[in-house]
């Protein structure tokens, strides 16, 4: 575990990133709290937290400037209910791989006045039922949620859906599993479940590649695409490292076996030789 001490932060690096936003890195440092923000004097538009450990979010210093934050790939399970006051021009938030579980732990978002981009990929919370809706009814001015826009008929949608506190409680509630004394339970399906899908984080080297081509970038989709790569942790297929070709491997093998048989039928063809020259003729 690393401290995020203020010392940590002047020596993290910072740059104008590929949308000319002041952009403080501070990734992969195995960081559980985040804390001594203020030593940034509110410098920067972008703070990168991501592949941390930090579990919640919150203990923010009053950052003005502040309009994205990258937070993905750590153990969040808490937000702080006053999290506007603190960060009011936040209009960029992306929690992918977290773990929040219902809908209830995502409503201090809403304390975010001015928040338009929102992820929550590959958190528990996306499997609930009517998510999207309440997440829409509940964000107001969001626009893009899971990087899909966000369709006015949804809004339509949402506010139908949540017309009263009641239904908001209603959703919120997430049905307990029962078990029930002699029931057969798949483990296999079981394990299956807990596991889920597994989110593997780019290396290092990876992170600079990108970040690299983001720079020398000809076209704005592209920028976004690598930009999105970053923010999800997902590797853009060019920037992965390759794999060993299963077919290759299989042709490979059967290869060397065919070399090895015929190399032991001419051993056996050869001996076979030196057993007739060996063996004397009788004369009648």
């Amino acid at each position: 575990m690393v401290r995020l001490t203020a010392d940590l932060i002047w020596k993290s690096p910072h740059f104008f990133n590929s949308v000319k936003d002041r952009e403080l890195d501070i990734r992969g440092n195995k960081i559980p709290v985040i804390e001594n923000l203020g030593a940034t004097e509110d410098q920067f538009d972008t703070i990168d937290l991501s592949d941390n450990e930090i579990v919640k979010l919150e203990n923010f210093p009053y950052l003005n400037r502040l309009g994205t934050l990258l937070v993905n790939n750590n153990r969040i399970t808490r937000i702080n209910p006053n999290l506007g006051e603190f960060l009011p021009k936040m209009h960029t938030l992306v929690l992918t791989n977290n773990r929040l579980t219902n809908l209830a732990e995502i409503d201090p978002l809403a304390s975010l006045p001015k928040l338009q981009f929102l992820s929550l990929l590959d958190n528990t919370v996306t499997k609930q039922p009517d998510y999207r809706l309440y997440v829409i009814h509940k964000l107001k001015h969001l626009r893009l949620l899971d990087f899909k826009k966000v369709k006015q008929q949804e809004r339509i949608a949402a506010a139908q859906k949540f017309h009263s506190k009641e239904a908001e409680e209603e959703a919120k509630k997430v049905p307990a599993k029962t078990f029930t004394p002699g029931q057969v339970v798949d483990v296999q399906d079981t394990t299956r479940e807990e596991q889920g899908p597994k989110v593997v984080a780019p290396t290092p080297e990876q992170i600079t590649a990108i970040k690299a081509a983001i720079v020398n970038s000809q076209t704005l989709e592209e920028v976004v695409r690598l930009e999105k790569a970053l923010s999800t942790g997902i590797v853009p297929a060019e920037f992965a490292i390759p794999k060993p070709d299963a077919n290759m491997a299989e042709t490979s093998e059967e290869t060397d076996k065919m070399e090895t048989d015929g190399q032991n039928q001419e051993n056996g063809a050869d001996e076979q030789k030196q057993n007739e020259e060996s063996t004397p003729i009788e004369e009648d």
